[in-house]
Parts: C-alpha cells; structure tokens; sequence
C-alpha cells in the first residue's frame, strides 16, 4: 500500500472516463484558470465544493479550513484571498460551512484535542458573542444554531479584510455571501448574508442573525 495504487487506478478511469465524454476538456482545463467564485469551506471530506454546485474543475476556486474560519492572522486564507481577488478577479466570494461540523461542535463542548484547540478558540469567540441565542436552545440545536452564525460571523470577516475593501475601494465588482450546507440532504441555505459595498455589512450582518434565527 506503499503508492496507494488503488488511488492512481482510479485516477486514471476518471481521466479516461471524462476524455471520453469531452474530448477537449483537459486541454481547456490547462490553457487557463478563470473562476467566477471563491469558496471558502470546510475541510470536512463529507463537503466536496465542486460537486455540490455542479461546477466543473476550474470554475470555482477553494479554499478550507477546519471550520471555514477567516481571521487577519491566517496568512494561508488570505493569500487565497487576495489571490482570488486582484489576480483571478473572481466576483463571488461565497462562505459556507455545514450542519453538524465537528471542529464547531468541539469549539461548543470545549473539548481537548491538541493543536487545533487554538484554532477552534476562534469558533468559540462566536459562541461567546451569540452565547445568548444559542444557550437557550435545547442541545441538540445548538451546534446547528452555532455552525450558523460561524458563517456569518466569517463572510463578515472577509468583508473587513484589506482585500476586498481595497477591491471595492477601487470599484471592483465584489460580493460576499453566507451559505450552509446540509449534509442530510445536500442541500444548500442562503443565510440571508450578501455584501457588494462596505456600507451594506452591518446592515446585512444583522439581517443574516435575524433571519436565520
């Protein structure tokens, strides 16, 4: 299991089976990269970008993360970001988490688990915020309720960056929406949470609380 063969044989089947049904397609795919939309996502395996849209490879950018955090500190994320932004000019920006994350639901209970801890720190920073509204749900809401207003919380963050108020400052089309996914049904939400300008984020902040409440 040294090469992980079964992995290569299956990559080639899927190269054959696309060649086939599109004949050009990977020589498309080389000659450029021209995403209308950057995902920011969670790392979770059960969460595939692409497929749950229904893009093909190279129209749509990803980035993930455990938890689809976006913080000023994380120079990984925003690098993506900038890269997405000023270089391949996306105009869609889309935050999605999911329904039932672990990394959101071990933020919730404050469990231990090493390393990641101080990453999750950033996930309970939302709890602290909207402690309130989520405490006095039953328990098995909350992590639901939480995996919610992370979404939120994070769109908004990318809306604060330098990146995209420089793009917006420079009259950019831009717009930075919150979405969920459910993985019982593979659904996506709108969480109500879609920013073109700066002077929409709060607005549209505490519309996207109000109504995904």
């Amino acid at each position: 299991m040294k090469t992980l063969a079964h992995l290569f044989e299956s990559n080639r089947r899927w190269a054959a089976d696309v060649t086939k049904a599109r004949p050009y397609f990977f020589e498309h795919l080389a000659a450029q990269q021209s995403p209308a939309y950057l995902w920011i996502g969670c790392a979770d395996s059960r969460v595939p970008a692409n497929e749950i849209v229904g893009l093909d490879p190279g129209e749509l950018f990803v980035h993930r993360n455990v938890g689809n955090v976006v913080v000023h500190t994380d120079l990984n994320c925003l690098s993506v970001l900038q890269y997405a932004v000023d270089v391949l000019k996306v105009c869609h920006v889309i935050v999605t988490g999911h329904y039932g994350c672990g990394g959101v639901q071990a933020a919730l209970e404050n469990r231990k688990l090493g390393l990641i801890d101080n990453w999750l720190r950033h996930i309970q920073d939302v709890h602290r915020q909207h402690h309130a509204a989520i405490d006095r749900l039953a328990v098995g809401a909350r992590v639901d309720r939480l995996c919610e207003l992370n979404v939120i919380e994070q769109a908004k963050h990318v809306c604060e960056t330098t990146i995209v108020q420089d793009a917006w400052a420079r009259g950019q089309t831009l717009s930075v929406h919150a979405w969920i996914y459910a993985l019982k049904d593979g659904l996506l939400r709108d969480l109500k949470f879609t920013v073109t300008r700066p002077s929409e984020i709060e607005s549209e902040f505490t519309h996207a609380v109000t109504a995904s409440a």
